[in-house]
């Protein structure tokens, strides 16, 4: 428990520090200072598997599944991988969401930010519950298996361009709740109007984004799940991807047209990820060529939309 504690202390000191220094005024995220935020966080998250190892090695954290300090340390930098790579596509969500309540960009840090907080608290949940399932029914790792093999499928045909939030059941919903105003009013998320308290676009997109990003969680967990079961592998892993969200967002939301095969790479990833689980107690699929499977998806998807030109930009272009 004291490893755990040390690891979320510093994880509330990183978001203390971010919000509180680097970001205390609402700014515009330039493309240079995201590169070096998206860095720093993707540098330290790789950087920890060194932690894991030692932690594995000296017995410092529980270790249910007897896994081996080398083991431990390839299966938490695949679950990493597995949900930065699934980022990607909550990245366009984002910007959907954003674009469409017409959030300015200063404000959008600080938008992500407290999503981050909300998501930390619902994702630690769902592992702890995932992974009691796991271990008290061997038989969930199958459902798991089959609804990632699902999501695989929906991906494949579906068009993220069809996502319209104000459109949406959860907007439609909150409105019941609660009056919402169309109005700015700098970084408040309520604001008073001839007496009535309303919710700003602000917090209509925070919630919105808390809300879609517990349906992501609904893939990434089982899809990390089916690495390793070990709850604070599966914890730490996929914090620290969600923590390196933010400066992400900032970084490739400006290039997501640029990256169009990149869904391909996740629909692979996904399918993968759900195949191994259903074969988890008859084949056991060795974790270098996991990790090997998600790089070159990855690797793949993006060569392809940058070798590949579209068609649909070049008439653009000419018009």
């Amino acid at each position: 428990m004291l490893v755990w504690g040390i690891f979320i202390g510093f994880i509330i000191l990183f978001l203390a520090l971010d919000l509180g220094v680097f970001n205390r005024t609402p700014h515009i995220i330039k493309t240079k200072e995201a590169a070096i935020w998206t860095s720093i966080w993707v540098t330290l998250a790789l950087a920890f598997s060194g932690v894991i190892y030692w932690l594995f090695k000296e017995g410092l954290v529980e270790n249910p599944t007897n896994l081996a300090p080398d083991a431990a340390m390839l299966k938490y930098i695949t679950g990493y991988l597995i949900e930065l790579s699934l980022s990607i596509d909550n990245v366009f969500v984002i910007a959907v969401i954003f674009s469409s309540f017409a959030i300015p960009q200063k404000y959008q840090h600080e938008v992500l930010f407290y999503g981050i907080l909300g998501a930390i608290v619902f994702r630690a949940l769902m592992i702890f519950f995932g992974v009691a399932l796991i271990n008290k029914f061997d038989w969930i790792i199958y459902v798991f298996g089959a609804f990632l093999l699902f999501t695989a499928f929906r991906m494949l045909f579906h068009k993220e361009t069809e996502f319209d939030p104000k459109k949406s059941k959860m907007f439609r919903f909150m409105k019941k709740l609660f009056p919402v105003s169309y109005k700015m009013d700098g970084d408040k998320f309520f604001i008073k109007r001839m007496g009535i308290r309303a919710a700003t676009p602000l917090f209509v997109a925070l919630i919105i984004i808390e809300l879609t990003d517990i349906l992501f969680a609904l893939d990434s967990i089982p899809a990390i799940l089916a690495i390793t079961a070990d709850p604070f592998i599966v914890f730490s892993s996929n914090i620290l991807a969600i923590l390196g969200l933010r400066s992400m967002y900032f970084l490739i939301s400006r290039m997501l047209t640029k990256f169009r095969f990149i869904n391909y790479s996740l629909v692979v990833i996904l399918a993968f990820v759900g195949v191994k689980m259903i074969l988890a107690h008859n084949v056991e699929i060795p974790e270098w060529l996991s990790l090997g499977v998600i790089g070159l998806s990855l690797a793949a998807g993006i060569i392809a939309s940058i070798v590949i030109t579209d068609p649909n930009a070049a008439v653009l272009e000419e018009d």
